[in-house]
């Protein structure tokens, strides 16, 4: 019987995706045949507004834990953070597995990974893709691979071939319709693959109706802003656009400019393209930043991360006066070669109102087109499930009422919605030969907090605190007692942070120490210590922490935590 049992889990294949499928970033997708195990990308997903204190957010392994020697290999599509940024913890618990991706991805995890740990780099087992015409066996899994249009260098999708079903898997994609250098992007020989086939698609461009912007167009409009700019030209993009970097050293080379690139991830990353031969070393035309101000202004660009408003990125940091070397000007030009990631807009915003006040040429997309997405639109997502013809489809990488937008899509296009699976976090879905079908099982998908040092150690019991601490502040309450006769020595000592002033708050704090006085007095009475020979200290803080906690929402309408801290003497 059991050998019949294993016989039958053998010719089914697993997906499991434990990130990505409910949210932005995040993304990781296991798949399991029998004892063999691949994994697709290890991200983080960058903390909401309601996650205070929390560098960022990774997938829940738990699911994987005691099958780590099954793991044949992870697979990285390529190389943005939301899709390698979990992977210098998550190899490591995983017991560094064997990793492969392209070159690019490959050396930003090694990157990144150095980042964490020093040497650790060392331990890592690797694969280099070396051209898309790579096939790779891992255990009873077919791998291949095939070029896709991203924001970045190296992205490739993943075919995965097994005994009973053939996965197709973009990674991030779009599709650019007049690409600089090359043909246009076709899908279609991926519909010739040993079928059944699934398709599992990125699907953020699901609700995006509007016609992109094309390649030859952005850079056209970019080249223009640079030839015209009556002083120095700034621009703001994120340090992974290594191809939008690299056509602007080219234009400045032509034009005899100077570019000088600031922001510590983007140098990083120039450096590791530079070493790939992806990007020429430019020795004439690229200059230290500290060197920017020995040229005149309109010979200068610099190219600078921040667009996002981050605190501490070079952008943010212009804009506040914080910048050793850069101050705007009236006629300099500053250009947002990016878009606004989902939760920025604010922050951008805010941004954008000050350096409005220092320059009189401010450019972004709501003005001109200076950026081309790597994410596409339902046109897009139609065209390439009809070049594919998949006979299933899994819309994944995006929250559900995108997934659930991208199904409509698919069914519109005459896929029938008996083969049309939308996934959670911690779904597994069963695929064979005869059908794909989402079974009534769920693996630990639940949030992973990274903070500091910590992974994993602030749980939602945590992070509950430090929101009701954000939002109403903290009160602390220190009383003495006797320990002899349970009375209040003195008058309790209070200290409020986040919740009120005190020194305007003195009729609350006198109310607050006499309320307290008499809990504590009460609950020596009511049983804290009248039949024992000391009081019990634990029910006197409980008694103090509710009644306080009440009787500051009555007077206030606000709910602080309250700390009682009772001394003994």
């Amino acid at each position: 019987m059991k050998k019949n049992n294993s016989y039958k889990k053998s010719k089914n294949l697993r997906i499991i995706p434990i990130g990505g499928c409910e949210e932005v970033g995040r993304n990781m997708t296991i798949f399991e045949y029998g004892k063999d195990i691949i994994i697709l990308d290890m991200g983080i997903q960058f903390p909401e507004e309601n996650m205070p204190g929390i560098n960022y957010v990774i997938p829940n392994i738990k699911y994987l834990k005691g099958k780590e020697k099954n793991i044949r290999a992870v697979i990285f599509s390529h190389g943005h953070l939301d899709h390698i940024g979990a992977a210098p913890i998550l190899l490591e618990k995983l017991g560094n597995p064997l990793i492969v991706g392209r070159p690019l991805t490959m050396e930003l995890i090694k990157h990144r990974q150095e980042d964490y740990i020093h040497g650790s780099s060392k331990r890592l087992k690797t694969l280099y893709i070396k051209t898309l015409k790579d096939n790779i066996k891992l255990g009873v899994f077919d791998v291949s691979f095939f070029q896709v249009d991203h924001a970045i260098i190296d992205a490739v999708g993943l075919i995965l071939k097994t005994p009973s079903v053939t996965v197709i898997h973009p990674g991030d994609w779009t599709m650019e319709h007049d690409p600089i250098g090359r043909k246009k992007l076709r899908y279609d020989y991926l519909a010739k693959l040993r079928r059944p086939t699934i398709l599992m698609l990125e699907s953020l461009g699901s609700m995006n109706s509007t016609e992109p912007i094309t390649e030859k167009q952005m850079v056209d409009n970019l080249q223009k802003l640079i030839n015209g700019a009556p002083g120095r030209i700034i621009i703001a993009t994120f340090s992974s656009q290594l191809e939008r970097i690299k056509q602007i050293l080219e234009h400045a080379c032509k034009i005899n400019k100077k570019v000088a690139l600031d922001g510590y991830s983007m140098k990083n990353n120039v450096e590791i393209a530079k070493k790939l031969g992806y990007i020429k070393a430019y020795k004439k035309t690229m200059i230290p930043i500290n060197k920017a101000s020995d040229y005149s202004d309109n010979k200068v660009i610099i190219i600078c991360t921040g667009a996002q408003g981050e605190e501490n990125a070079v952008l943010p940091r212009i804009v506040r006066g914080d910048h050793r070397f850069v101050k705007i000007r009236k006629k300099d030009t500053i250009v947002f070669s990016s878009s606004v990631i989902p939760g920025n807009e604010r922050t951008i915003q805010r941004l954008k109102d000050g350096l409005y006040r220092l320059s009189d040429h401010i450019v972004h997309s709501e003005i001109m087109d200076v950026h081309t997405s790597g994410h596409s639109n339902i046109q897009n997502i139609k065209t390439i499930i009809n070049q594919i013809k998949p006979n299933y489809f899994i819309p994944v990488y995006a929250n559900h009422s995108f997934l659930k937008e991208a199904a409509k899509i698919a069914y519109g296009l005459g896929i029938s919605k008996s083969k049309i699976i939308v996934p959670d976090n911690g779904s597994v879905i069963i695929a064979s030969q005869k059908e794909v079908k989402m079974i009534n099982e769920k693996v630990p998908a639940n949030y992973v907090f990274v903070d500091g040092l910590g992974i994993g150690d602030v749980g939602e019991i945590v992070l509950k605190d430090r929101q009701n601490l954000a939002k109403d502040g903290m009160f602390v309450i220190a009383v003495v007692i006797n320990g002899k006769t349970g009375k209040v020595v003195g008058s309790p000592d209070i200290i409020s942070r986040g919740f009120v002033y005190m020194r305007e708050s003195k009729e609350l704090l006198g109310e607050t120490r006499k309320k307290v006085i008499k809990i504590v007095n009460g609950a020596v009475r009511n049983g804290a210590g009248a039949n024992s020979p000391r009081p019990n200290f634990a029910y006197i803080k409980n008694e103090i922490r509710d009644k306080i906690s009440n009787f500051l929402y009555s007077k206030t309408e606000r709910m602080p935590m309250v700390l009682p801290v009772v001394i003994e003497v």
